[in-house]
Parts: structure tokens; C-alpha cells; sequence
């Protein structure tokens, strides 16, 4: 319901046709958006006139009644911006960073930029929102309030719901006071700050009172255990190996924190906001695309039926380092010869027209392993000359359409929407995904994951959807 009142966008959408999409009856849907109204997530939007009868009342999404933080960590920039539930940009921080700095260092930037966007996009003494109520989700006896800002903005991108949660049974504590130290097994490297059992800093964190404000996304270079939240050896940083970098977000800011790697953050939120479904000629057939990310690395987001394909142990889409030239130059994941490598040196020269061509030729051996739809191409570097890196790969692709004799003709390949800050939003889409009903909303490879401190807020918003079936 919550999904369809997004999509809608500010036209709206009427009850009868919400009945209708849903296939629940107008009795349970005029119930459920009585909550709705009740609990500031829906208002009217006028009335439509009607074949009949009296014309009819539509309904559509509040914006301004949930927020989220997504924060792209790249080797050497942090991005973070500040969306609404439509995932409409708010605010928005840009910093140089050093992510071989420390992880006191990076964590404070982090920290300092969620509690400038917070400040200016939020403010100090806003009512509380219905989706940030402690304890409690947006149907919570008590919790209604006054509706917040108005102003429709488009639909954002969207996020798997099952990040931040704790796998293999992990912890179990049930709110910032439950804050413990890594679990067992989980390595806090030498030389990367204060261990979380010796950060003394008090529950709640600096973000805890921010009015509607569901929790962090971040989305960095993996790879990583995205549903543990832990760092796995991240390409040119092996320093980061068994950082447990969500638990210890979580206890310096006090609100739910869930880590991704930066390719699925965006896949996702091009998955979310449409960029690579439906038929016809801007879409994909079955929403099945490769988002390819070239910046200070490379690497893929693979998203098959509308849903981010992440493989059996979450290392799926590690595209840059995929050997092409057995003797070529040495990479920094400890290869020679890799898709990034070359892609990198060429860039590196100028040579824009052989690092486009290199990336098709990755793009190539993907499309031939998977049968993907689409291509969709972002970073920084394909942002700062878009026509030559589409029409580079573009080329690659015909070619091989050509030699395959295929009758469908070749794999499209687009600029990926969203711009540089693709990633931050989908970041920040991480948290609201499950909200609507998007992304994985909570569940693992093998059923339903435990619902830890890092998701337990963000499922808890989704309690209406249970709640009517």
C-alpha cells in the first residue's frame, strides 16, 4: 500500500484503485489508510472525477514523514546525502577523504557529515515522526502526529532490507544499551582506532533525537559481509579486513546503520526507481541489468528479476577483477591482468577510447554469461565523459552481437540515471526499501534473517504491512 501511494506520486491514487492493485477489499483499504492518514504517512491529494457516482478522493504519500542518511565511502571521497521517503535529496555533504586513514579517522568524518545533514535538513525541534517513534512502528497506539512537509519529490532508488541484520545467529541485543563488542571471530585490525569494547562513547549517539530519521546507509568498495556489516579485504586497503564497520556506526550515531557494497547500493536504487524494468525501449525486459561503476575502481551490480543478485557467500559482482591478459599489469587485488587494472591505466594515460574499450570487453564476457538485458554504466570517470565510455562499450557489444548472429541484435548500454550521487542515494534507499516492500525486506538466502539492533527499527516501520496482510 505504502509502495503504491510512492509510486503514485503527487497525482495520487484512489482507494478504489489501491483495492483494485492490491486485491484487498475497499473495506481493508479504507481502514488501512485511515491508519495511514492517522499516522501522517498519507494525505489527501483533491479528487478525481468519477464515471459514476461522486468523484473520488485521492490519497498520496507524506514525504516529509521519514528520512535516511546514504553515505558513499570511495577510496578518496565521502558523499552523503540526506532523502525523504520519495528519495528526494534533502541535503547533501562532498569531502575528500582518506580511507586508508584509520578507522577513527573515516568514522568521524562519517559521523560529522549525518549530523551536519541532519541538522540542516532535519532540524533541532521537529515533532517526533511516525517512523522513528522509539519502540514502537507507524501504527503504534499514541503515535500519530501532524502531517509533515507536503512537497512530493520523485521516486528514489531503492535498497535491500536485509543488510545490517546479524547472520548465523548473532546478536541479539535490543538497542543501543545492548551495544556489545565485536561477536566471536570478528577481528578488530591493529591500527585502525578504538575497539568498540573501549569506545566509551554514551547510548543513544549523536543522531538518536533526529524527529524522522530511519538510520545510515553506506555503501563502500568491497568486498564485505553485507549482512553481518563486516569488511572483508577491501581492493587496495587489506588494513580493513574484519572490520566490523556497522556496529561500530551504530554505537557512535545511535540509530540503525546497514553496510553494502557500493555497486549493489546502486543497482538497487536503479532497480527501485525503474531504470532497468519493464518493456519497451528504455527498459528491460524482466528488470534484469548490470550497472557497471567505474571510478576509483571497478566493479558490477547485478540485479536479475527486479532484485539484486548478491550470490552464495555476497561476493557476486566483483566484475574489475575478472582476468582478461594472463601476463598484464599487476592489480591491487594481487592478480595480473584485470578488467580494472587495464581499464585504470588507460584512463590513467588518456587513452579514454581503450579504457572504454577494455570495460566492453568485460561487459561482453557478462552479457554472454548471463544473458543480461541491459548495461547501464556510472562513477566518476564514465560521468566525466559519458559519450565516449557509452558509445565505446556500445561498439564492443555490437561487435559481438555481430560475430553471435544474434537476431535480437546487441545488449543496450545507457548512462546509468542519478548522476555521482547514484550511490549515496541508494545508500540511503538501503533503509527505506523495506518500508515499501522493496528489496529484500528482511530476509535472507535461507528465510527470514534475526532481527538485530541494525534492522529491528527500520522492520519495525514495515509492521502495517503485516499487520493487513
Amino acid at each position: 500500500m505504502l509502495d503504491l501511494l510512492r509510486t503514485a506520486g503527487a497525482e495520487g491514487i484512489s482507494r478504489l484503485e489501491l483495492a483494485e492493485r492490491t486485491g484487498l477489499t475497499p473495506q481493508a483499504v479504507s481502514k488501512i489508510t485511515a491508519r495511514l492518514r492517522g499516522e501522517g504517512l498519507a494525505t489527501e491529494a483533491g479528487r478525481r472525477a468519477s464515471t459514476g457516482g461522486k468523484p473520488r478522493t485521492v490519497l498520496r504519500l507524506v514525504p516529509g514523514a521519514g528520512h535516511a542518511l546514504g553515505v558513499h565511502l570511495d577510496r578518496d571521497e565521502l558523499r552523503a546525502v540526506l532523502v525523504d521517503l520519495d528519495g528526494t535529496v534533502v541535503a547533501e555533504r562532498r569531502a575528500p577523504l582518506d580511507l586508508g586513514a584509520g578507522a577513527e579517522t573515516v568514522l568521524e568524518e562519517v559521523a560529522r557529515a549525518a549530523e551536519e545533514l541532519a541538522a540542516e535538513g532535519l532540524g533541532a525541534g521537529a515533532d517526533a515522526g511516525p517512523l522513528a517513534s522509539e519502540g514502537a512502528g507507524p501504527c503504534a497506539a499514541g503515535g500519530g502526529r501532524a502531517e509533515a512537509a507536503d512537497t512530493p519529490g520523485t521516486s528514489g532508488g531503492g535498497g535491500s532490507g536485509a543488510s545490517g541484520t546479524s547472520g548465523g545467529g548473532g546478536s541479539g541485543a535490543s538497542g543501543p544499551e545492548g551495544l556489545e563488542p565485536p561477536a566471536p571471530g570478528e577481528r578488530v585490525p591493529e591500527g585502525l582506532g578504538t575497539s568498540l569494547a573501549e569506545d566509551a562513547r554514551p547510548p543513544g549517539g549523536a543522531l538518536a533525537a533526529a524527529p524522522t530519521l530511519l538510520g545510515l546507509g553506506v555503501a563502500l568498495p568491497g568486498p564485505l559481509d553485507h549482512v553481518r556489516g563486516v569488511l572483508h579485504r577491501v581492493t587496495g586497503f587489506p588494513e580493513w579486513d574484519g572490520y566490523p564497520l556497522r556496529d561500530a556506526l551504530e554505537r557512535r550515531l545511535g540509530v540503525p546503520v546497514v553496510v553494502d557494497k557500493d555497486t549493489n547500493a546502486a543497482a538497487l536504487g536503479l532497480a527501485v526507481g525503474g531504470a532497468g524494468g519493464g518493456a519497451g525501449e528504455d527498459g528491460a525486459g524482466d528488470g534484469s541489468f548490470a550497472y557497471l561503476h567505474l571510478g576509483t575502481g571497478l566493479g558490477a551490480g547485478l540485479v536479475f528479476g527486479g532484485a539484486v543478485h548478491r550470490g552464495a557467500r555476497t561476493g557476486a559482482g566483483e566484475f574489475g577483477h575478472q582476468v582478461v591478459q594472463l601476463d598484464g599489469p599487476p592489480c591491487t587485488c594481487g592478480a595480473r591482468g584485470c578488467v580494472e587494472a587495464l581499464c585504470l591505466a588507460a584512463v590513467a594515460r588518456g587513452d579514454l577510447a581503450e579504457a572504454a574499450r577494455v570495460l566492453g570487453t568485460g561487459a561482453a564476457n557478462l552479457a554472454g554469461l548471463l544473458d543480461i538485458d541491459l548495461v547501464l554504466l556510472g562513477g566518476r570517470t564514465v560521468a566525466a565523459a559519458p559519450g565516449a565510455f557509452v558509445q565505446g562499450v556500445a561498439s564492443v557489444l555490437d561487435a559481438r552481437a555481430r560475430r553471435e548472429g544474434g537476431h535480437d541484435g546487441a545488449v543496450p548500454v545507457r548512462l546509468a540515471p542519478g548522476g555521482t550521487r547514484g550511490v549515496a542515494k541508494g545508500a540511503a534507499q538501503l533503509l527505506l526499501a523495506p518500508l515499501f516492500g522493496r528489496g529484500e525486506g528482511g530476509r535472507g538466502e535461507n528465510g527470514p534473517l534475526p532481527q538485530t539492533r541494525s534492522t529491528r527499527s527500520a522492520m519495525e516501520s514495515t509492521t502495517l504491512v503485516g499487520r493487513y496482510g
